[in-house]
């Protein structure tokens, strides 16, 4: 019984630790996703725009980056 107890402890804490590492154990706020997705769309030349409809809590989903300006192959 005391060799479980030790065990299930160590594997208790593996776990934590697991979960403590990495980003801090934290997923990035709706707004913190927002801001850096519209960053990345202006560096790319673009508006980050909703989409009509979506409502689904992920800016990656409910945006989408239009991209504005003269890039065209056609000359």
């Amino acid at each position: 019984m005391k060799t479980r107890t030790v065990i299930s402890v160590a594997a208790l804490a593996l776990a934590t630790a697991a979960c403590a590492s990495g980003s801090g154990g934290r997923f990035p706020t709706y707004s913190e996703d927002l801001n850096r997705l519209t960053e990345e769309c202006r560096a790319r030349g673009g508006i980050f725009t909703p989409i009509p409809g979506a409502n689904t809590g992920r800016p990656q989903t409910d945006y989408a980056c239009r991209i504005t300006g003269g890039a065209s192959r056609l000359d």
